[in-house]
C-alpha cells in the first residue's frame, strides 16, 4: 500500500512535522520507525513510487514469476536488536555452505563441516599448514567482531575507546594499522587462499591489498563482523521481504510515508527546516523540527545548495539471472548445489585480483574479471514461483569487482556488454557446460540475465559515481569533530542517516537506528 497526494476537496495532510525523512529506503525507513514509536510525527518522502531504495526484490524478467532481489541480496549487519525493537516479521538462513572457489579439476570448499573443510584444503595445498592458518586467522577476526559488532548501535567510540575494546595488539594492527595485503601474505602461502580471504576487502571497493589508505581494511572489517560472526545471511523472501516489514512497521507506529515525492530543497536555521518537494501534480512544502536525510552526503550538499564533497566511485557489476537448471562443474567432487549455494569465486586469485586492479586503474577492462556467484533459491526457494520451483528453477547472483565506474563513462551500454560477456566466460571456465545454456528465457524470448554497472546504479537509485557505499567507508570510531552518534551534519538539526554516515553502508539499518537516536537525544 503506498500513500499518495490527497484528492481535491480531501483536507490536505498536516505540513509541519516534528521529523522529515528524506529518502524511503531501508536506513529511511529504520530511523522513521523508531521516531515515529516514540511518539513523534514523521513523514517520509521516497522520490521512487515505492519504499526500499537499493534493498528491493522486483520481477526483472517479462512473464517470468521469479522475484530477485535486484541490488543488495545479503545480510549480515542487520543487528537483530533493530529487528526485535521494531517487531520486524522478517527473518534470514544460513548458507550450508560459506564458499566453492574452483581451480583446474578440483576447487577449495569452505563449508560442510570441519573435517570436510579441513581435506578440501588439504588436497588444494598438500597439507594442513593453510588450513590452520585461516582457522587461526578468522578466530581472530571472530573475536574482534564479538567486540566490535555491538558498538555500531551505541553512542560513537573514540579510536582509543574502540582499540581497549578489541584488546589484541596484533588483530588491531592487521585489521586498523597495516594495509591488509601484508596480513595475507604473511599468514597465507596460497594464490587461491590468499585470494579467498581478500575478496572480502573488495566488494564495492576499488583498492590493492597494500593500498596505503587502508580502504581495503575498512571494507574487510565490515565483511566480517556482521552479527558478531561475519556470516553472510539469505534474507527469507529476498530482500523486498526486509524493506517491507520496516514499511510496515514505520506506518504501523503511525508514520505517514508519500512515494513519487523528490526532495528539491532543504532549508534551515538550525531550528526548523523547510523542506521542498515536487510531485507528478506539482511542487510543495513541508516543515519539521528535524530533518533525516536517507540520501548520499553528495544529495544532501545539493539539496542544501552547498559545495558537495568530492565525488565517489563505484567499482562493481551486479547481474542477476535465472536458470533452468544449475550448470554441472568441471570438478566432479563437488555436487553444484554446494558450490552454488555459497559464495562461488570466480578468477579471484590473489595475482588475478592484483592484475584487474592493475588494468582497471590503468584505463582497461580487467582480462579476467573478478566476481563471485551465489544461488538466493538454494536456501530460499520462496523468491521462485510455485512451478519454477516444481521444474527446479534456480537463481543466481553475480557480483564482479574492480570494474570502476571511469571505465563505462564513453560508452555504458557498450562496456557492460563487453564485461557481461567477459566474466560469464570466466565462469564458464569452471563449467563442464556453457551457462548460457542453462539460462531460461522470458515471454519474449530472451534470456533471463541483467546486468547493472556504476553509471546504472547512479541512474536508476542515484547512488553517486554508482559507489553501494554513498562513499568509501569510515572505520567505525570517530574523532573529536565526528558528533556523538556519527550522523551530524554541521546543521543542528539536520542529520545524516543513509550509509555515508560513519558506520553506515551495507544493509544494516545501523545509520537509520543512529540519527533515530541522536534526534531523540539520546
Amino acid at each position: 500500500m503506498t500513500d499518495r497526494a490527497p484528492l481535491p476537496g480531501v483536507p490536505a495532510a498536516p505540513r509541519a512535522y516534528d521529523a522529515v525523512v528524506v529518502g524511503g529506503g531501508h536506513n529511511g525507513l529504520v530511523a522513521a520507525a523508531y521516531l515515529a514509536r516514540a511518539g513523534r510525527s514523521v513523514l517520509v518522502l521516497e522520490r521512487l513510487g515505492s519504499t526500499g531504495g537499493a534493498a528491493v526484490s522486483t520481477r526483472p524478467f517479462a512473464g517470468v514469476d521469479a522475484r530477485l532481489s535486484r541490488y543488495s541480496y545479503l545480510v549480515s549487519l542487520l543487528p537483530e536488536k533493530i529487528v526485535r525493537e521494531l517487531g520486524l516479521r522478517f527473518a534470514v538462513r544460513k548458507r550450508s555452505v560459506s564458499s566453492y572457489t574452483p581451480k583446474g579439476d578440483g576447487g577449495l570448499l569452505v563449508g560442510g563441516g570441519p573435517d570436510r573443510t579441513r581435506a578440501s584444503f588439504a588436497a588444494l595445498t598438500g597439507s594442513d599448514r593453510e588450513y590452520e592458518a585461516w582457522q587461526a586467522f578468522y578466530g581472530r577476526t571472530g573475536r574482534a567482531a564479538r567486540s566490535i559488532f555491538p558498538t555500531l548501535t551505541e553512542p560513537l567510540p573514540t579510536r582509543a575507546a574502540l582499540r581497549a575494546r578489541v584488546d589484541d595488539a596484533e588483530t588491531w594492527r592487521m585489521l586498523f594499522e597495516e594495509p591488509l595485503g601484508v596480513t595475507v601474505e604473511r599468514t597465507f602461502a596460497d594464490d587461491l587462499v590468499r585470494g579467498v580471504v581478500l575478496t572480502d576487502a573488495l566488494i564495492g571497493t576499488f583498492a590493492d591489498a597494500h593500498d596505503p589508505t587502508l580502504l581495503q581494511n575498512r571494507c574487510f572489517l565490515y565483511h566480517v563482523i556482521g552479527g558478531g560472526t561475519g556470516d553472510w545471511d539469505v534474507p527469507v523472501g529476498g530482500m523486498g521481504a526486509l524493506t517491507d516489514a520496516l514499511a510496515a512497521a514505520a506506518r504501523a507506529a503511525g508514520a505517514r510515508i508519500l512515494t513519487g515525492h523528490e526532495v528539491t530543497g532543504i532549508e534551515t536555521d538550525g531550528r526548523r527546516a523547510e523542506i521542498t518537494y515536487r510531485t507528478a501534480d506539482g511542487e510543495g512544502t513541508v516543515e519539521a523540527g528535524q530533518v533525516l536525510v536517507n540520501a548520499s552526503p553528495q544529495e544532501l550538499a545539493a539539496l542544501l545548495g552547498e559545495t558537495p564533497p568530492p565525488p565517489p566511485e563505484g567499482a562493481q557489476l551486479k547481474v542477476n539471472m535465472l536458470l533452468t537448471r544449475l550448470p554441472r562443474l568441471r570438478d566432479r567432487s563437488v555436487d553444484p548445489r554446494e558450490a552454488f549455494a555459497g559464495t562461488f569465486h570466480i578468477a579471484e586469485g590473489y595475482g588475478q585480483l592484483a592484475t584487474a586492479h592493475a588494468e582497471a586503474a590503468a584505463g582497461h577492462l580487467p582480462s579476467a574479471p573478478p566476481s563471485e556467484i551465489y544461488c538466493h533459491s538454494l536456501t530460499d526457494p520462496s523468491i521462485l514461483g510455485p512451478e519454477l520451483a516444481a521444474r527446479g528453477y534456480q537463481t543466481l547472483t553475480l557480483f564482479g569487482l574492480h570494474t570502476p565506474a571511469r571505465l563505462f563513462a564513453a560508452d555504458n551500454d557498450g562496456t557492460r556488454a563487453a564485461l557481461l560477456k567477459a566474466t560469464l566466460a570466466q565462469l564458464d571456465v569452471h563449467l563442464d557446460e556453457p551457462i548460457a545454456d542453462c539460462l531460461a528465457l522470458d515471454e519474449d524470448g530472451r534470456p533471463c540475465v541483467e546486468a547493472k554497472t556504476p553509471l546504472d546504479l547512479e541512474r536508476e537509485l542515484r547512488l553517486p559515481g554508482g559507489h553501494i557505499f554513498h562513499r568509501d567507508l569510515s572505520f567505525p570510531y570517530g574523532e573529536e569533530d565526528a558528533g556523538r552518534w556519527g550522523v551530524e551534519t554541521r546543521h543542528a538539526n539536520l542529520l545524516l542517516c543513509g550509509a555515508g554516515a560513519i558506520r553506515g553502508g551495507g544493509v544494516s539499518g545501523v545509520p537509520g537506528h543512529n540519527a533515530a537516536m541522536a534526534a531523540l537525544g539520546q
